[in-house]
């Protein structure tokens, strides 16, 4: 509930709000051009805003007190304005209140605004409330620079098409808040469709039409417990490890290190080999010509003397850090191919009635999502806690309406996706947050809806 006085009453506001997503298939593969499927999901979050004339920004949230943060946040934007130094966003993190680091996804959409479309604003007030739990990983990071950038967007008449908003935003988490994340959560906040998965094509934003989760099924979420961050070393390194993987695989095809400098610089992936993404790679050739020639681990300082540059603008090769490549390298080849079948698998349980040949395809597509954990935790980024939640799940197996499971998002914690029958699945992954709960003294926290994406009022 908004407190009285917050807004000057004779000023008009808007509310924009965006959900959360479920990441069902795909995850860290979408930076190197993955398909994935996405849900958003029930919990969102809404930003209120409002003009000021005075040169401020002032955010107040809601959420700020459960991570024992600063609930309010005021900037002079002349204080914050991009400045002209190596770091266009320089002067914003010297300028950020002690604790108020959460502040970043709101006042970045200003940031970006002004730097990418050449946006001049007079002052705002915002005021957020989000029941998108952080750290869980589920996008709520996507989901409050989603609702904060189509909040001011409206009110300040900027107008932005297509896949504008999510581009700019994650422009926001790469460079303002520093996270190295793919385009996905933004594309699935903005975009998603209720009781639907969005399938996104990484290479870098092809939103296809919605999917239909079938009849008598369900995606739902456990909450390890374990805090999930995306800008954390595990995310950041296996990141870097696949683009490293892409320069080995690039060179051996001839390329010169001068054409990943070049497209590292300009973004241009057109002339480089498979586009410039992993995932165009497939199985077989990597398999026969590749696999082999990808050192598991490689120290930074050789890779650089070897092969030189990476094509991804917001990771770099430590020198003093070793780095697993083939294992990074091979997940979003591999996961491609696991999402494509995953998605066919989807179509034809929709419109399959045998119940013997229903149970037959929902096995497999819970097969796939193991697959993908095991794949998850080859580089690097599973947990002993969501391990443990998946072991529940196959444990039980179709006997209690769930068939397959796996770590969502960045990995190394967060949530858990699960494929359950409705309601008999559901149950069943309710006892299995009793079990949890019981074992650890805390409740985890269930995702068992999903909603629209994107929307907005005055």
């Amino acid at each position: 509930m908004i407190p009285e006085g917050f807004f000057d009453s004779a000023t008009a506001t808007v509310t924009a709000s965006a959900p959360g997503r479920l990441d069902v298939i795909g995850g860290i593969a979408d930076y190197s051009g993955s398909l994935v499927l996405e849900m958003p999901i029930a919990e969102a979050t809404e930003v209120t805003a409002a003009k000021r004339s005075d040169g401020i920004l002032r955010v107040f949230s809601e959420n700020a007190v459960s991570i024992n943060a600063p609930s309010l946040a005021e900037f002079t934007i002349a204080d914050i304005t991009p400045s002209t130094n190596d770091h266009p966003y320089a002067n914003f993190r010297q300028a950020v209140p002690a604790g108020c680091d959460w502040s970043g996804y709101v006042i970045g959409c200003f940031l970006v605004l002004e730097r990418e479309r050449g946006i001049r604003f007079t002052g705002c007030d915002l005021y957020v409330r989000s029941d998108v739990p952080t750290a869980k990983g589920v996008s709520s990071s996507a989901s409050l620079e989603v609702a904060t950038m189509c909040a001011i967007s409206s009110l300040f008449e900027v107008q932005l098409n297509g896949n504008d908003i999510p581009a700019l935003c994650q422009k926001v988490e790469n460079e303002v808040v520093g996270a190295p994340c793919g385009l996905m959560d933004q594309l699935t906040c903005y975009h998603g469709q209720d009781g639907e998965l969005l399938p996104i094509l990484c290479q870098p934003d092809a939103v296809g039409s919605g999917i239909k989760i079938p009849k008598g099924v369900c995606f739902a979420g456990i909450d390890s417990g374990v805090r999930h961050a995306v800008s954390g070393a595990s995310y950041g390194d296996v990141r870097t490890s696949a683009f490293m993987g892409f320069s080995i695989i690039a060179s051996q095809l001839g390329l010169e290190p001068g054409e990943l400098q070049r497209a590292r610089k300009t973004g241009d992936r057109s002339k480089l080999p498979f586009s410039g993404y992993l995932a165009n790679v497939g199985r077989d050739q990597f398999d026969r010509e590749f696999a082999e020639q990808l050192p598991e681990v490689i120290r930074g300082s050789e890779f650089l003397e070897r092969w030189g540059v990476t094509i991804d603008p917001v990771t770099e090769v430590n020198p003093d850090s070793d780095y697993g490549v083939r294992a990074a390298t091979l997940h979003p080849v591999y996961e491609h191919d696991r999402v494509s079948r995953f998605m066919e698998l989807l179509g034809d349980l929709e419109n399959t009635p045998d119940v013997s040949s229903r149970l037959n395809l929902k096995e497999r597509l819970g097969d796939l999502m193991v697959q993908a954990h095991e794949s998850y935790n080859a580089c690097g980024l599973g947990n002993d806690v969501t391990d443990d939640i998946v072991r529940k799940v196959m444990t039980v197996g179709p006997a209690g309406g769930v068939y397959g499971a796996k770590i969502t998002g960045g990995g190394s914690g967060g949530t858990v996706c699960v494929l359950a029958d409705k309601p008999g699945g559901v149950s069943c992954v309710r006892s299995i947050a009793e079990e949890i709960r019981r074992e650890s003294g805390t409740p985890p926290f269930l995702f068992l809806g999903s909603s629209d994406g994107a929307r907005w009022k005055r």
